[in-house]
């Protein structure tokens, strides 16, 4: 078993000095992995270091029971994904503008998905995959969310890369499909 296993049984366990152990072991890849969900995406005051830190009292504010390391990090990029769209909405919410200043048109550089109703669209296509392909579903957490490769998506979905590939293509097309107004 690797350490960070190792640590989450403890934790399992209830052991708190594994929860000391297992931060610093985790938050440089967890950062990383917030960063490449937020790259681009213009989220105002949500960045990397935030999304972690709201990611891990959302992770171990109820009774953690993590199997492995791959179950701790799909809990990770699932609850990042929830805080994503939660930020989204609570931007989006925010009626004639709130406290936004006029910009003139030609002052605004063009960002892809960076509508809170792109984000919300997106969370409600991604549970109609879940619901009609939970593996589809879990290629794009992965890829999208938690920044892994195809060859770190197939080991832990326990498939080949070629069907981490097809399912990435399938899944961006019915995510499309489901969407096609978004702006992403």
């Amino acid at each position: 078993m690797g350490e960070l296993t190792v640590l989450l049984d403890r934790l399992n366990r209830g052991d708190q000095k594994a929860f000391d152990e297992l931060v610093p072991l985790v938050y440089q890849e967890l950062r990383s992995r917030a960063a490449f969900c937020l790259s681009g995406k213009g989220n105002g005051t949500l960045d990397a270091t935030a999304l972690v830190h709201e990611a891990f009292l959302k992770l171990v504010g109820h009774d953690p029971s993590w199997d492995n390391s791959r179950h701790f990090y799909n809990a990770a990029a699932e609850v990042m994904r929830q805080i994503l769209v939660s930020h989204a909405r609570a931007r989006g919410a925010l009626k004639r503008g709130g406290s936004l200043a006029r910009v003139e048109l030609n002052d605004v550089p063009a960002q892809v998905g960076d509508d809170p109703a792109d984000r919300e669209a997106l969370d409600a296509a991604l549970q109609e995959l879940r619901k009609a392909d939970e593996r589809r579903y879990r290629v794009v957490m992965l890829r999208y969310f938690a920044g892994l490769t195809d060859a770190e998506v197939a080991r832990s979905l326990g498939v080949s890369e070629k069907t981490v590939r097809r399912d990435w293509v399938t899944a961006k097309l019915f995510l499309r499909e489901k969407m096609p107004d978004a702006g992403g």
